[in-house]
């Protein structure tokens, strides 16, 4: 799945962990004389580094490309002697580290990223773009997993959430907490989770346990408020899709961004 880069925006801007530097994003040029090293780069990590260049997850730099605004970044290709992986960061010194997997481009050139153990060498599937480990790494640091349940982590691997047509969204990390929260999720339906909206007050609502944790439910926000069911969304709403990923996929609003 594409990623919203929208929504990366709005990740980005409401995760204090991510802390890019203003002013420092990088010229096209710039990007492309690291291409012509590297070869294509990610679409969703191209976009970091034009929207923003250089900047730091949970204090560990982000690697960017040449030239540097901060005196000792990181940089791309930096170490790098081919082969197909390359790595743009590491949690600290012997720290767990994140690079692109080369040889596992995707639908829309977007690389899958990998985290590789730096005791044991041992290497795992992390996210399946830039956009994805940004998002994955927020819901983690936000005690959230890597998803509520397996289907919201499948479309957080890719993209922050997504948009859908008629003005309600698949909400991500930084946005799913605080919906349900506000909407007093946690008490009045606990074995559920809010996981979107369709933008006319209905939300869109998914098991957190049990058998059954890829069915997504439709339900009014204001029968959740007036505690008019008794916490089973499936008995009081209706039944959407048992395909997230595949619903969006023939929901999605528009054209998806541009890349640049």
């Amino acid at each position: 799945m594409r990623p919203d880069l929208e929504l990366l925006r709005n990740l980005i801007d409401a995760t204090a962990e991510i802390a890019p530097r203003p002013g420092a994003g990088k010229p096209p040029a710039a990007v492309r004389a690291a291409e012509a090293v590297v070869g294509p780069l990610s679409p969703s990590y191209r976009w970091w580094l034009t929207a923003y260049g250089e900047g730091t997850f949970a204090r560990q730099e982000v690697a960017t490309v040449r030239p540097f605004h901060h005196i000792g970044g990181v940089g791309i290709g930096d170490g790098w002697s081919g082969g197909d992986r390359l790595p743009f960061l590491q949690d600290g010194d012997g720290g767990d580290g994140y690079s692109f997997a080369l040889d596992a481009a995707g639908p829309g050139g977007e690389h899958p990223v990998v985290r590789r153990d730096p005791f044991l060498g041992d290497e795992e599937p992390f996210a399946d773009s830039f956009a994805g480990f940004l998002t994955v790494r927020t819901a983690l640091l936000r005690g959230l997993r890597e998803g509520p349940n397996p289907a919201v982590a499948r479309l957080w691997r890719a993209t922050p959430g997504v948009r859908l047509p008629d003005g309600g969204a698949v909400y991500g990390p930084h946005v799913q907490r605080v919906r349900n929260d506000a909407h007093g999720i946690p008490a009045r339906a606990p074995h559920w989770v809010l996981i979107g909206d369709d933008g006319a007050g209905d939300g869109l609502f998914m098991r957190r346990h049990g058998r059954d944790r890829e069915s997504v439910h439709r339900l009014a926000l204001a029968d959740v408020a007036a505690g008019s069911f008794d916490g089973d969304v499936a008995a009081a709403g209706t039944h959407v899709t048992g395909d997230l990923l595949g619903w969006i996929d023939d929901n999605r609003a528009g054209p998806a961004p541009a890349n640049d």
